[in-house]
């Protein structure tokens, strides 16, 4: 287990401000050896929430280009069918992953393919699970062209609390499966808008597993 390079400028700050507070404390607290430690406790449990923010699993895989695996760790809060407006202009399955807190926030490419289209949408901050969510918060659109022909449109969408999203792709880019797409800071969501008739693999409610747990079958 690593620290994803996009935690780095947040640790060094959060490490700053600790050593700043932790000196506050000891001068102005310097005979109250409560405070002091209490503070050593708080600030040692701050520390390791954000490492924890930050992890960056390896995750190695063999290339299945029959599978649509997970982009992100986290829970399916919504499968349904809609009508898709920015790039499909028509009805597809979507199924959101709730990323909280506590899971890993790399993004994984679902497939390996051409990447056709890439924007990114400044907007609102609402709770990640919230239905204005996939239409009004900051989001990125990417769509994934497999071999197949078939187009994985994948949504990095901010939360409440996440205020940053990053993308390692732009349109033309030749992707793999497996390979980092991106990294959304703290609490979030990422969709994935397949075809309607795709053979879906999870259900509603279910955990799953950025390059582990197989969404969809294209075959």
């Amino acid at each position: 287990m690593t620290i994803h390079r996009e935690g780095y400028p947040t640790i060094l700050i959060t490490i700053a401000v600790i050593f700043i507070s932790n000196y506050l404390v000891i001068k102005f607290f310097n005979d109250n050896e409560v405070v002091i430690l209490t503070s050593y406790v708080i600030y040692a449990a701050l520390l390791l929430v954000i490492l924890q923010f930050f992890r960056s699993p390896s995750r190695k895989i063999v290339e299945d280009n029959n599978n649509i695996l997970s982009p992100a760790d986290g829970k399916i809060v919504v499968i349904e069918e809609v009508e898709e407006k920015e790039y499909f202009k028509g009805k597809r399955l979507q199924v959101s992953i709730f990323m909280s807190p506590k899971n890993v926030h790399v993004n994984w490419n679902p497939v390996s393919g051409i990447v056709k289209y890439v924007k990114y949408h400044p907007g609102f901050h609402y709770v990640a699970w919230h239905p204005k969510a996939s239409q009004e918060n900051e989001m990125t659109t990417i769509v994934i062209e497999t071999q197949q022909k078939v187009q994985v449109l994948v949504r990095q969408i901010a939360g409440f609390m996440a205020r940053r999203i990053k993308y390692y792709v732009a349109e033309g880019n030749e992707v793999t499966q497996g390979k980092q797409l991106g990294f959304i800071k703290f609490g979030s969501r990422v969709d994935l808008l397949l075809p309607a008739d795709i053979d879906l693999q999870v259900e509603l409610g279910q955990t799953v597993r950025g390059n582990r747990t197989v969404i969809a079958l294209l075959e």
